[in-house]
């Protein structure tokens, strides 16, 4: 299995600082946001991890973070710092990184893109595909991606759905998973509601952009047209392999934060210090 993490947005909620940092860089404590999403695919058995970054500055930051540099990892180790470093010696111990840069300059855009782009990387094989900005915290140390796995596995479905759950009054700021139920009782995605006005259940299956989807659903990405507002959107392309195969949803355990926005990073951070008891 291999993972496609797409990072290559300009991440304008967080201008002006984002011109120089790259959303998906910035710290959730002592680690960028980007790494906590690694580290899950890492605990789900992944190895090869395509990251889809933007041209410039912003694609340099991740590359260098993901990408070893031993004269830095020998400074540490000549001044008796190796523990610092570690982390990230870890990192290129686990996985082999792989970059693929999001031209600006195409015609086409959207959230579907980066796994256009990493047709060839997939190479028909089972692939996560997930949003580099975002992550879960968990308090008992697990990993929502290695229980989505397991969960897919378990049920025999074409691939899964992770969604956070909130309640039936916020469903209007997400992307709704509607489900349907297979004669077995496992939750199939039926549709998909774009921030729906009236939402009338109690609770709701809110889309967190974690999907484990096999080989056979990128002709779907690459036969998508571009919806309304001009964008090829991977929302579309779940959809249509979903009314050719069963695709379950899955109710991740960690608390789920939008690290993309400035409150939700903030939050992200709030609730990882308290975690490690660091603050109220």
């Amino acid at each position: 299995m291999r993972a496609v993490i797409a990072v290559a947005g300009m991440g304008t909620r967080f201008y002006p600082i984002a011109k120089t940092i790259n959303k998906c860089m910035l710290p959730v404590l002592d680690q960028p946001v980007l790494a906590y999403a690694v580290a899950d695919c890492l605990a789900a058995g992944v190895r090869e991890i395509a990251i889809v970054t933007a041209p410039g500055e912003s694609g340099r930051q991740i590359r260098h973070y993901f990408t070893e540099d031993h004269g830095l990892e020998e400074y540490f180790a000549s001044r008796g710092w190796q523990a610092k470093y570690e982390p990230i010696a870890h990192l290129h111990d686990q996985a082999d990184f792989t970059f693929i840069e999001q031209s600006r300059e195409s015609d086409q855009y959207g959230t579907a893109l980066p796994a256009i782009l990493a047709a060839d990387f997939v190479s028909g094989d089972d692939f996560l595909l997930i949003a580099g900005d975002d992550l879960l915290l968990r308090d008992d140390k697990g990993s929502d991606l290695a229980d989505l796995t397991a969960a897919r596995t378990a049920t025999a479905t074409a691939g899964a759905l992770a969604a956070a759950t909130v309640s039936g009054r916020d469903a209007h700021r997400y992307g709704i998973l509607q489900p349907r139920f297979s004669p077995h009782g496992h939750q199939l995605l039926e549709e998909l509601l774009e921030k729906p006005d009236n939402y009338q259940q109690e609770s709701a299956y809110i889309n967190i952009s974690r999907a484990l989807l096999p080989g056979e659903s990128i002709p779907y990405f690459q036969k998508l047209t571009p919806a309304a507002n001009g964008e090829y959107q991977t929302t579309d392309a779940i959809l249509a392999f979903a009314r050719d195969h069963d695709l379950l949803i899955h109710p991740v355990t960690g608390r789920y934060f939008d690290c993309g926005n400035p409150p939700g990073w903030l939050a992200a951070n709030n609730a990882a210090a308290h975690a490690q008891g660091l603050g109220a």
